[in-house]
């Protein structure tokens, strides 16, 4: 019971076959084989720009002024001074 056998198959293929008409289904093949080629046409694009290295680029020195350490002081020590 619930599985389907080959005749079932059959009359749901003839109702789509019926419905849609040949010239429709092989449309929509040939869309989806279109679709897949340029699917993989990406992910072979895509290795090969992954398989490049980066260009190379020198490290740059960054300019900046020195700054005055700030003296942090313990609780004690302001407990001392004040």
């Amino acid at each position: 019971m619930g599985a389907f056998s080959f005749w079932h198959i059959l009359i749901v293929a003839a109702v789509v076959i019926l419905l849609f008409g040949r010239g429709k289904i092989s449309e929509l093949m040939g869309d989806v084989a279109k679709g897949i080629k340029s699917f993989k046409k990406g992910l072979s694009e895509d290795d090969t720009t992954a398989a490049a290295p980066p260009p190379a680029v020198p490290p740059r020195a960054i300019d900046h002024e020195p700054v005055e350490p700030v003296r942090v002081e313990k609780a004690e020590e302001r407990s001392k001074v004040g």
